[in-house]
């Protein structure tokens, strides 16, 4: 590439979901309506954990933390867009799409690392039950989330340090609705090959790994539950990991489509759609899930949620 067509950019344009500017206002108000949902959702499941002791357990606690991540993930992308779009503006800037890639990746790591531990508490407490809480005492409960915090700020600093070498060319269109960096890359008129070595190792890693020791941890959760005599007693297992398997479907269903897709010259409407799904679906869903089928936690909203006039009268 000729030094003549490599400029110093300043902004990348958004493409977007907005093509057909007749289905403008009601993508708007549907995107701005997940979001809300989104923050609401996630935010009372935070606030139910917290405030009732019953909840003070190991997958209390993890499910608080993902929902926290679900607020952050689903904040990295989603009020740009809508700003965006109301202001009929699909520029964002090189600092803001540099950032918004550091904080995509930090959040989307965090929500596959912490699909794992959650999914080996339940191992755990159905495999083990009568050494968990030896097991899945405070410290190694808080040195998980340690753990899962140190590598995903790590990898995301360093992949977005190593953007800042990359020059791009004056055509800046990237065809999705935030900056992603697979799509941000292709961009670049200087050479990429090391940034795209370190993001599909360690992406194929936080994706093979993590959905390794799920399936592993449930594959021995199946065997567990397969020596249980009682129907009740097997219903009662398996009602517990049932919303966390529903979670890691549709996290890794809709992952696995953005990753597919990712590396295609020409990203389709299938590949947007997939991102949808995984950025503002997905963390729509989790509250809904869990909430849903579980007594403990419908019963700690349910008390949350009631007027405090009732509970002094009572």
């Amino acid at each position: 590439m000729e030094p003549g067509n490599q400029t110093a950019t300043s902004k990348f344009i958004l493409l977007g979901l907005w093509e057909d500017k007749a289905l403008q206002p009601l993508l708007f108000g549907l995107f701005l309506s997940m979001y809300l949902v989104t923050i609401l959702g996630n935010l009372l499941i935070i606030l139910a954990v917290s405030s009732d002791p019953h909840l003070h357990t190991p997958m209390y606690l993890f499910l608080s933390h993902l929902s926290f991540v679900d607020i952050c993930f689903t904040s990295t992308t989603v009020p740009r867009m809508l700003a965006n779009a109301q202001a009929q503006n699909k520029a964002i800037t090189y600092e803001a799409c540099i950032t918004q890639v550091y904080f995509f990746m930090i959040f989307s790591g965090l929500d596959s690392l912490l699909l794992t531990v959650m999914a080996y508490d339940r191992f755990v407490a159905i495999c083990h039950p009568l050494r968990y809480t030896v097991i899945m005492n405070p410290r190694l409960c808080g040195l998980l989330l340690l753990l899962s915090w140190l590598i995903c700020l790590t990898y995301s600093l360093l992949q977005s340090l190593m953007v800042l070498r990359v020059s791009f060319c004056k055509e800046t269109e990237v065809p999705h609705f935030f900056c992603e960096l697979a799509q941000i890359l292709k961009l670049a008129c200087s050479d990429t090959l090391a940034n795209d070595v370190l993001l599909y190792c360690v992406t194929g890693l936080l994706g093979i790994i993590p959905l390794s020791g799920i399936l592993f941890s449930y594959a021995r959760i199946i065997s567990s539950i397969v020596g249980i005599s009682s129907a009740g007693g097997k219903y009662k297992a398996f009602s517990t990991c049932g919303s966390h398997l529903s979670v890691v479907s549709l996290f890794y269903g809709a992952g696995l489509g953005v990753y597919l897709t990712s590396g295609t010259a020409h990203p389709s409407r299938k590949g947007s759609i997939a991102s949808v799904m995984y950025t503002v679906v997905s963390p729509m869903l989790n509250p809904f899930i869990y909430s849903l089928r579980n007594r403990e936690l419908k019963g700690a909203l349910r008390r949350l949620l009631q007027p405090r006039s009732l509970l002094s009268e009572r």
